[in-house]
């Protein structure tokens, strides 16, 4: 029987979801980070080293624990969409999503025909457990759970409509890049930025959408965020080493953690 999907599931109920993204393209360190009690692991396809390959490997390691694992796509091409699909990961976050009708070709490139154009091979797809499960075709795209990034000034003017895309589960918002377009390149914790963001979370859950967050844990929550990510694999080892080094007297680290 297919997987289901328990992210999809939570999701639904309006359950609080707390992960750690991950971008280190390796899969040592993904199983290490599975084992830590998070709801979610987000393997970043975007901005992250990673190939098929790392992350076939990162989903093999994950596997035995009891956390959801999630991916961000480089783009929202068809074909990564179904490489992603068909390597396993149910739960997919696709960057940079501006209008109601990319929104829609989105929600069909997850889907197989005739209410979708994903293609159509499970006996060469992981997902499908090469062809073992008989039902997989059938039931593959109610398992299937999209959030789409609103991170642009288009994106936030066209939120309802791209909110409203019946077979999108969620928005994620980018507060980086949404400032950035914004004006407020490297700002995105300026008190105008707090309140776009804001606004946006309010006109999404309105829309009838859970909203996803990259940002700070007790301010998100209060907006009405139900999906957060409360930090990176990258950010564990590059801020602890500082910290570990600042303590133990390096002079090569400057108060403020850099070189």
């Amino acid at each position: 029987m297919t997987t289901a999907n328990r992210f999809k599931a939570r999701l639904k109920d309006g359950r609080r979801q707390i992960g750690l993204w991950q971008a280190l393209a390796n899969a040592y360190t993904a199983e290490i980070c599975a084992g830590a009690g998070f709801d979610w692991l987000l393997f970043e396809g975007e901005h992250a080293p990673n190939t098929p390959q790392t992350l076939l490997a990162q989903l093999q390691a994950v596997a035995p624990y009891p956390v959801d694992a999630l991916a961000r796509v480089p783009t929202g091409d068809p074909v990564a969409i179904k490489h992603y699909l068909d390597m396993g990961f149910q739960t997919l976050i696709i960057p940079f999503v501006e209008t109601a009708e990319q929104a829609r070709e989105l929600v069909r490139a997850t889907r197989y025909p005739p209410e979708g154009i994903r293609g159509i091979a499970p006996g060469l797809a992981r997902a499908a457990r090469w062809n073992r499960e008989a039902d997989y075709l059938d039931r593959a795209g109610e398992q299937t759970c999209l959030l789409v990034q609103i991170e642009t000034a288009k994106g936030l003017e066209n939120a309802e409509a791209i909110a409203g895309v019946e077979g999108v589960d969620a928005v994620f918002m980018g507060p980086a890049d949404l400032s950035a377009s914004l004006g407020y390149r490297g700002r995105a914790t300026h008190p105008d930025m707090l309140k776009v963001q804001e606004e946006l979370v309010r006109r999404v859950n309105a829309a009838g959408k859970p909203v996803a967050s990259p940002d700070d844990i007790q301010r998100v929550t209060g907006w009405g965020c139900s999906v957060i990510a409360v930090g990176t694999d990258i950010g564990l080892i590059a801020r602890g080493a500082e910290a570990l080094a600042r303590a133990s007297g390096c002079g090569s680290v400057g108060p403020d953690g850099h070189y």
